[in-house]
């Protein structure tokens, strides 16, 4: 077996309604100022003001930040640390989607260690302690929640810069199903379609190891059973609840074991044709299972996941990573998301600077079958 260090930090706490409880986990913190950094949309849905609700004691003082906008910048996070310098908060509650939290997670870093977000691409280039972080997740996709890393975009390139550190994983994560019942349908689809990029990324990567299986086969078994239902019946709570964990814990998953291709080929897109990461997931994951399953090894893999899902697999006559791929594919169709670029009006003749730009990504690096810049080219090109 594979050696690994698995070192959990976040407390997790799930059930209905549990954002009407804390107050109460705060005050097992210690805390007395807190920050609640968010979007517009979240305020508006209430959310916000039920945590405040929620904070209402003599003892706690509270300020919100709700300037976060979706793929969080440096500026973004510039602005809420002048929103911190003044309120001078000793804790930080990131409530909303995976940026509101990647945005807390950045500003903690500049908070607590001084300097600018640049200085943090990478990993482990903290040196001083950081504040204690609550993540309340609003959707069911990223799973920042569970991760040590923030990703910033820079505003002036607009490259992901993923800056991770142990210091910045979240004490807590408190997942309450019921919050996700507001999400608007397009919310649903495209973080519901990243949360199973997750699961199916991980499970394949070059750090893939004991703990991390564990997390992706869960995070699968739940994700592709309440995926379609959600689809169905946005208000099935309990299919909510399990698309929440099954998206935390893919998160833990890339915790432990990272992630592969389909990331390398979407951030491109969204870094140049300003495409929503969970669309460019569902335009890049396909191709990407069925570039990693031609390796026998690796399609042997996805076997394993078929084996423990609920769909339908000829081992004897089908193809397991083609099985997968077009599963995703029909998975994106239900969720009314574009599956071939050229429905999302991308010129062909960029696809050699969008592989180029594919071929620097990190998260490449990981990926199971190695992937240079005319492997890129070729996965672009199979899913124009």
């Amino acid at each position: 077996m594979d050696a690994f260090d698995f070192q959990p930090r976040t407390r997790i706490i799930f059930g209905a309604n549990q954002l009407d409880h804390l107050g109460d986990y705060v005050s097992q913190l210690k805390a007395k100022r807190i920050l609640l950094v968010t979007d517009p949309g979240i305020l508006k849905a209430g959310h916000i003001g039920r945590a405040t609700n929620a904070l209402a004691n003599p003892s706690l003082e509270w300020e919100i930040f709700d300037g976060v906008e979706e793929n969080p910048s440096t500026a973004t996070v510039q602005q809420a640390l002048e929103v911190a310098n003044e309120f001078r908060p000793d804790l930080l509650i990131g409530i909303g989607g995976g940026s509101s939290m990647d945005c807390a997670k950045g500003l903690n870093f500049i908070y607590t260690n001084g300097g600018k977000m640049q200085d943090y691409w990478g990993k482990d280039k903290a040196t001083k302690p950081m504040l204690p972080m609550i993540a309340i997740p609003t959707t069911a996709g990223t799973g920042s929640e569970t991760q040590s890393f923030a990703l910033i975009s820079d505003e002036e390139t607009h490259v992901k810069m993923a800056c991770g550190d142990k210091k910045a994983a979240c004490v807590m994560a408190l997942l309450d199903p019921a919050l996700t019942l507001t999400q608007p349908s397009t919310v649903t689809s495209v973080t519901g379609i990243d949360a199973i990029s997750h699961a199916l990324e991980t499970y394949v990567t070059k750090p893939r190891n004991a703990v991390s299986l564990m997390y992706s086969r869960q995070a699968w078994k739940y994700l592709h059973a309440s995926f379609p239902k959600i689809l169905a019946e946005p208000l099935h709570l309990e299919a909510r609840g399990t698309m929440l964990l099954g998206a935390s814990w893919a998160g833990m998953a890339i915790e432990n074991s990272m992630l592969g291709a389909a990331h390398a080929c979407a951030n491109p897109l969204t870094a140049r044709f300003n495409i929503i990461h969970g669309q460019a997931i569902a335009l890049t994951l396909p191709g990407v299972i069925r570039f990693n399953g031609e390796d026998p090894k690796i399609n042997g893999w996805y076997e394993e996941l078929l084996e423990v899902s609920e769909i339908p697999f000829d081992e004897k006559n089908e193809i397991a990573a083609e099985v997968l791929a077009n599963w995703v594919t029909e998975q994106a169709h239900s969720a009314k998301l574009f599956t071939k670029l050229r429905d999302c009006s991308i010129p062909l003749d960029v696809l050699d600077q969008l592989s180029e730009d594919a071929a620097k990504q990190w998260t490449g690096t990981f990926n199971p079958r190695p992937v240079k810049k005319d492997d890129f080219q070729t996965i672009y090109e199979s899913i124009y």
